[in-house]
């Protein structure tokens, strides 16, 4: 299928997903952008990268500025609306008391919507390919949340599916500050995240074409 993508060989574009903070390019927000029409699970890991970066910086605009975003060469036009961009981050992060751990709600919205449209395919008969790929992806789940310190558990806000998009997510985002770190990955490793990316990736593409409003419309 010509659709499959894959998290862990991005195209050049989306390289900025795996540099350092420092190196980044200051257009976080075309980025962002770009990436929430086009991939909504490297928008999501996106959205993550950018929590932390403010963390870094005590989601402190002040600092921010000064640390972080006075190293790229702008105009005072495009300066001007990285500050307000990044100021109205920073401020989302403290109203929703995700200053030092958790996420935004609006990558949380990212998640539910994305679970939901699993749970639909998998519901559906029209899709056994999608199927097929998420049972490839089922023992892998299910290793690393023997492996997670305090895995996702499934609750009235966090069904199964949503538990078990957190921990794939979770690994990724893991294996991503790795690779930040220059540190190798295991044969292992590297197979089970191109299995996860590709499943995650074409779970992403069916919720760009609208598959969902076609589910529910049958």
């Amino acid at each position: 299928m010509s659709n499959r993508r894959h998290l862990d060989t991005p195209s050049p574009e989306r390289l900025s997903l795996f540099l350092c903070f420092p190196k980044k390019h200051p257009y976080d927000m075309l980025i962002a952008e770009k990436l929430r029409r086009t991939n909504r699970a490297e928008y999501l890991l996106y959205l993550w990268q950018l929590e932390d970066l403010l963390r870094a910086y005590d989601c402190n605009p002040e600092r921010l500025d000064e640390a972080y975003l006075s190293h790229f060469q702008v105009s005072p036009e495009e300066r001007a609306k990285m500050r307000q961009w990044y100021a109205d981050l920073c401020q989302m992060m403290l109203s929703e008391g995700v200053r030092e751990k958790g996420h935004l709600r609006m990558s949380l919205n990212v998640m539910q919507t994305l679970a939901e449209l699993h749970d639909k395919l998998l519901a559906s008969g029209k899709f056994p390919y999608y199927r097929e790929m998420y049972y490839k992806v089922l023992p892998l789940i299910v290793e690393l949340r023997s492996k997670e310190a305090q895995p996702p558990q499934p609750d009235e806000q966090r069904p199964g599916s949503l538990a078990e998009l957190t921990t794939c997510f979770n690994a990724l985002y893991g294996v991503m500050l790795l690779r930040l770190q220059h540190k190798p990955l295991s044969q292992g490793t590297a197979e089970a995240v191109k299995t996860i990316s590709t499943w995650l990736g074409q779970l992403s593409d069916y919720y760009l074409q609208g598959v969902e409003q076609q589910l529910d419309n049958d």
